[in-house]
């Protein structure tokens, strides 16, 4: 079925106004940062194949990318880096991300859909949603911000470290990521927090 408008028009049923989805991409990689976006859709705007990111191919997403990033109300998207995650952890620096995509909106948001998550040092009524980029339209919209703007960057990881293949398996966890973290040990992109990365360091 896909996501719906039906959390947007329960807030806008409230009286609220500017309504906004957030989502993140890069919790699980052992290499590069964290990204959250945040999206203030059209009320009753809908998308062509608008779903969670994981789900689509990269040629949908680049084209609902497009799509989003033209026709959105507004939209802003956040990054905490490698160090910052071994700093606060991957929990806090996803916060982190999602502060600072939040701030990128010029006019804020009034109400705040979140996939799972609550942002504690953003000031407005926030609603945590389980599985929320599969049901909110706009949680969907800021999961396919989030997750194409992460794949850049991790292409911009494989031009500066092509041994890893950066741009196969953005910074995951597959079989081939971990030969290749063995073999040639950890980048300046990998997390040293994380414990495949601990073990290669320890030797």
């Amino acid at each position: 079925m896909g996501p719906t408008d039906f959390f947007e028009s329960s807030a806008w049923a409230c009286g609220f106004r500017r309504i906004a989805g957030l989502d993140e991409a890069g919790r699980g990689p052992l290499a590069g940062p964290v990204i959250a976006a945040v999206v203030v859709l059209p009320r009753r705007r809908s998308f062509d194949d608008l779903d969670d990111s994981k789900l689509l191919s990269e040629n949908q997403r680049n084209r609902l990318f497009t799509a989003i990033t033209t026709q959105a109300q507004a939209w802003g998207v956040g990054s905490a880096s490698e160090e910052e995650i071994d700093e606060f952890n991957i929990l806090g620096a996803t916060r982190l991300a999602g502060y600072r995509a939040f701030n990128q909106i010029a006019s804020p948001p009034d109400y705040l859909l979140l996939d799972a998550l609550l942002l504690p040092t953003v000031s407005v009524r926030q609603r945590s949603v389980i599985k929320g980029d599969q049901l909110s339209i706009s949680i969907a919209a800021a999961s396919i911000l989030a997750k194409v703007s992460r794949d850049r960057i991790m292409a911009t990881y494989h031009a500066q470290y092509p041994d890893y293949q950066f741009d196969l398996h953005k910074g995951y966890p597959t079989p081939e990521h971990l030969k290749r973290l063995r073999q040639f040990g950890p980048c300046p992109g990998h997390r040293r927090s994380f414990r495949p990365v601990q073990a290669c360091l320890n030797g």
